[in-house]
């Protein structure tokens, strides 16, 4: 099986100036758990996860504790959160080696590149829902 029958062609992105708090209002809202980052010329420039979100924002937003200074993290840009190594993966592109490479560097998705265009996003879970269909 090939990686275009099972990738998610729904893609959401934001561009890497836009700020943490409209990433997190993303998230918040949506089931989405990795937001792909384009640049000024809105080519692939990184992802920004769930995970890279928690470590950038203030542990204390949101609680009784909360200062300015914690909610001036969610007025960071998008740049200096997200993972910039993108590693990426075609279509044509078993399973088997978009599984081996999520393991291989940790990560939690690849997205999907064909000729050079954003084309969708395989995750750890498209890859499980389909192992989980064969059995």
């Amino acid at each position: 099986m090939r990686i275009q029958e099972i990738m998610t062609r729904r893609i959401a992105t934001v561009h890497q100036d836009d700020r943490l708090e409209f990433v997190q209002d993303i998230f918040t809202q949506s089931a989405f758990r990795h937001l792909l980052v384009l640049n000024s010329q809105e080519v692939l420039c990184g992802i920004i996860s769930h995970a890279d979100m928690t470590r950038a924002l203030s542990p204390y937003l949101g609680t009784d504790a909360e200062v300015d200074r914690d909610r001036d993290t969610l007025q960071r840009r998008v740049h200096q959160a997200m993972s910039r190594n993108v590693i990426t993966i075609t279509g044509a592109a078993t399973l088997e080696s978009a599984a081996r490479i999520m393991l291989e560097h940790n990560i939690g998705c690849l997205p999907v590149m064909d000729d050079g265009k954003l084309t969708g996003l395989v995750s750890w879970k498209d890859l499980l829902r389909q192992f989980i269909a064969k059995t």
